[in-house]
């Protein structure tokens, strides 16, 4: 049974699709001579050159598409689980959304009749058309747009470009899908060669906020008033962090205040190997809570295993001192050495500093200099209880005095991972300034825009492509993406 006579008149033959694009290629010839005598500017040349080609790309692939037939195997055809299906009687269109702008691809189907499930297309097989209606080559185009700036922008520079239409939703939907292969293709991923790795490997974490849109609610919002320093929109905590690997690094206390103070960073150091920053945020999936900082630190200590299954590299956690982190430190890494980010003591060693002295004054850097020089070579109760005696002694304010509280807390805290002349003799990272780029790269530089709000799943998404595209993997995770999806689809039907 073929396909009606009525919509024979609706498919495009091979012969008319090529026509159509000898016509197209001759009409740009006569355009370029028309400019050429013209004396048009290039720039409108090349505009006006580029939206013919994307005409006649459009009927090339038509032509291509039409040369592939309608997919009719006959009145029966086997399915993947091995029975016989029938033809159907009516011809079932199919959108496929291009580089060169839409098709309509028909196609012979099979299954047990109309109206019911679709078994087999064995054109879509031929194909390889993706399980949706957008191009594999768009879906690549327009995520790497949306990896850097927001999806109505990516929307626009589509248009602009491909003359496109494609939502907001669409390109968000979009992220969503393609985000499903990523855990999938981090766990895939082969072991970085032994040669290539450094003798120190290394894991860091952080929490970085993400603005979050406002639940749905029925009924008028109730009034709240925001306490001081509190925002209007709320943050949901992403945990972030990276593995690498690293040559050591020897170092004396001189060195590190040259490079935080004096900004006279040393031009010899070593660089991370084969780092990898993740991030994730609490969520359900199937129904289930999956815990941010528990979600990333089991997929460290995988990979950190397979990256040190001999047992032959020191293994450092290097944080800031968020008594959850060090917790999951403890769990997941328990013969790790446990270091406090060299950074955020600095952070508390300056607040401190301002209650004695004028921000950018001489008298509050030397202030920080004589304390963090005490604290790079080991004396951190002699830190600790100059503070203290400062507390107990002197008139202060209320707000020094918890600043200053705050300090001695968070130094006694964390002494047990402040042992920073012994780290700095061994070579050991003492500063976390992979994970606050990653911090910086993965959350802040797309999901802290101007004005955006996430769902959950939304910047979920957005979080595990956004590190496999900082990862150098985007290519490869793409291919993985497509083969993945191919094979489910149709490898069954080849086999």
């Amino acid at each position: 049974m073929g396909l009606p006579p009525g919509d024979l008149a609706m498919i495009i033959t091979p012969e008319l699709a090529a026509l159509k694009a000898r016509d197209q290629f001759d009409e740009l010839q006569e355009f370029v001579r028309q400019a050429a005598r013209g004396s048009q500017r290039i720039d409108t040349v090349e505009r006006e050159l580029f939206r013919r080609l994307l005409h006649l790309g459009h009927s090339l692939l038509s032509a291509f598409v039409a040369q592939q037939g309608d997919g009719d195997l006959g009145p029966e055809a086997e399915t993947p689980d091995g029975h016989v299906a029938r033809r159907l009687p009516e011809r079932h269109d199919r959108r496929y959304v291009s580089i060169f702008g839409e098709l309509t691809i028909a196609r012979v189907a099979y299954g047990s009749r109309e109206g019911q499930r679709i078994e087999r297309v064995p054109l879509d097989e031929r194909l390889g058309l993706p399980e949706g209606d957008f191009a594999y080559v768009l879906e690549d185009w327009t995520q790497r747009l949306c990896l850097k700036g927001s999806f109505a922008e990516a929307g626009r520079s589509l248009e602009v470009l491909l003359g496109l239409k494609l939502g907001t939703r669409t390109l968000e939907h979009m992220s969503r899908e393609i985000a499903a292969y990523a855990p999938a293709f981090q766990d895939a991923l082969p072991l970085p060669p032994p040669e290539e790795e450094g003798p120190l490997l290394v894991v860091t974490a952080d929490g970085k906020g993400v603005p979050m849109r406002r639940p749905p609610q029925d009924g008028p919002r109730p009034h709240h008033r925001r306490t001081k320093g509190e925002k209007a929109n709320k943050k949901q905590m992403a945990c972030v962090g990276a593995v690498y690997t690293i040559e050591p690094f020897v170092r004396k206390a001189e060195d590190i205040l040259d490079e935080v103070l004096r900004d006279e960073r040393a031009g010899d150091r070593p660089e991370p190997q084969h780092k990898h920053v993740w991030a994730e945020m609490t969520r359900l999936v199937g129904g289930e809570a999956v815990q941010a900082k528990e979600a990333l630190f089991a997929r460290w200590e995988s990979e950190a295993a397979a990256r040190n299954s001999g047992h032959d590299r020191p293994v450092i956690c290097l944080m800031d001192g968020e008594r959850a982190l060090w917790d999951m430190q403890r769990g997941h890494f328990a013969e790790a050495v446990g270091i406090l980010d060299l950074f955020h003591v600095l952070e508390r060693l300056w607040a401190v500093a301002h209650c004695f002295h004028k921000e950018g004054s001489d008298g509050a850097k030397r202030y920080v200099e004589e304390r963090l020089r005490d604290l790079l070579q080991g004396r951190v109760g002699y830190v600790i209880a100059g503070l203290r005696r400062r507390l107990n002694g002197g008139k202060l304010s209320g707000p020094k005095r918890k600043v200053i509280k705050s300090a001695v807390e968070y130094l006694a805290n964390n002494r047990g991972h402040m042992r920073y002349d012994e780290y700095l003799a061994a070579g050991y990272p003492i500063g976390s300034g992979v994970a606050e780029g990653a911090c910086r790269h993965l959350v802040k530089d797309r999901l802290e825009q101007t004005g955006m709000r996430w769902t959950v799943e939304g910047a979920q998404a957005m979080l595990h492509i956004r590190a496999l595209y900082l990862n150098d993997q985007w290519e490869e995770f793409l291919e993985y993406r497509v083969e993945q999806e191919q094979t489910r689809l149709y490898r069954s039907v080849a086999a």
